[in-house]
């Protein structure tokens, strides 16, 4: 585990999508495991950039991204398709048949994320997964639990979630309750693991996430055990380590 503090935000989402582009550079199909959420968004400019110079290519880039809310249509301006779509993919040269969000208004949801994760075997794996880590540890909408979900699968979100999302809708009762997730087995399988935290809102989760017990209290504490991980943090999301 290598752990980089960054001056501020900015200093994060550039050193992040440094990274990024240098598995692109080196590997032109990449496939990349893609989050949402404030964290990864000035990432995502900064990779619009180094596209618009010229710097890197995503024509023959796979994508997975980590979740999608459960019984929210992708047209919907909340949804992490749109999301996608609005931060990044409408940006970019990307064969939109190589990118794959699970589908939230599937009507089997076992057979959803079986199939969503096969899509991930049959195209080699996750190269590069890009993460944010929630205040209570979460990775991807995996919540603390008294087990490592292995695979994808169907989440109830917690509270604390439900009020960290509540800044994206009109009101609380609008957060979806549910959402679909790679497990952590999913995430773990990933080759390499960039995880990003801003805020000292995050550093309690970062502390535990790095130096606490391995434990599905707090999901990301798994990534101890990850082959290659690197986390970026500003000063205060590492006011702690």
């Amino acid at each position: 585990m290598r752990i980089i503090v960054a001056n501020d935000y900015e200093d994060m989402s550039k050193k992040a999508a440094q990274i990024i582009s240098s598995q692109l550079i080196l590997k032109p199909n990449t496939v990349l495991g893609l989050a949402t959420g404030s964290t990864p968004m000035d990432t995502y400019k900064e990779l619009i950039a180094l596209y618009n110079n010229g710097i890197i290519d995503f024509s023959d880039v796979t994508s997975f991204n980590l979740d999608e809310y459960f019984g929210l249509p992708k047209d919907s301006s909340q949804s992490y398709d749109y999301f996608m779509r609005t931060n990044l993919f409408n940006h970019i040269h990307i064969d939109y048949d190589r990118i794959n969000i699970p589908n939230g208004m599937t009507d089997n949801v076992e057979r959803e994320c079986a199939e969503y994760e096969k899509k991930m075997k049959d195209a080699g794996g996750v190269d590069l997964q890009l993460l944010g880590i929630g205040r209570n540890g979460h990775i991807g909408f995996n919540e603390p639990s008294d087990h490592f979900e292995p695979n994808t699968h169907l989440v109830h979100l917690d509270k604390d979630t439900i009020e960290a999302n509540s800044r994206f809708f009109d009101s609380i009762e609008d957060v979806p309750a549910n959402a679909l997730s790679m497990g952590i087995g999913s995430i773990m399988r990933a080759k390499k693991v960039l995880l990003l935290a801003s805020g000292a809102e995050k550093a309690d989760a970062i502390y535990d996430a790095i130096n606490g017990p391995i434990t599905p209290k707090v999901p990301a504490s798994i990534l101890q055990l990850h082959p290659d991980v690197v986390i970026i943090v500003d000063k205060e999301a590492a006011a702690r380590l």
